[in-house]
């Protein structure tokens, strides 16, 4: 059994992302919330919520009433979302380019068979 979640439009960058869900692919559901509740990282805080999602939709939207322990971390990635471009002034008049960019963070949880 496996069920996902999906984070949308996540304001933080791509690869901010990806060096937060690095560290929690393949882990343990348990170990994977631990590990994101301790990390000093500003993204931490999304994914944990994210991956929260995931076991409560494993656990009772399949209706197999999983035991936490038995769950692990199969798939986690993160894709482009869009980019907000803002400008900033800059000396002789010119215009800097201020990007601000998304991401699209999903978490797929399973149970172990």
């Amino acid at each position: 059994m496996e069920a996902r979640a999906v984070a949308k439009y996540v304001r933080s960058s791509p690869r901010k992302m990806r060096l937060v869900i690095d560290m929690i692919r393949g882990k343990s559901a348990a170990e994977a919330l631990t590990i994101l509740r301790f990390s000093p990282k500003s993204a931490s805080e999304v994914a944990e919520k994210t991956l929260r999602s995931a076991i409560a939709n494993l656990t009772n939207n399949n209706g197999s009433f999983a035991n936490p322990e038995s769950m692990f971390v199969k798939e986690v990635y993160v894709n482009q979302g869009p980019t907000l471009k803002r400008i900033s002034p800059a000396p002789m008049g010119r215009a800097y380019r201020i990007r601000k960019r998304s991401n699209h963070l999903t978490i797929v949880v399973s149970t172990k068979d």
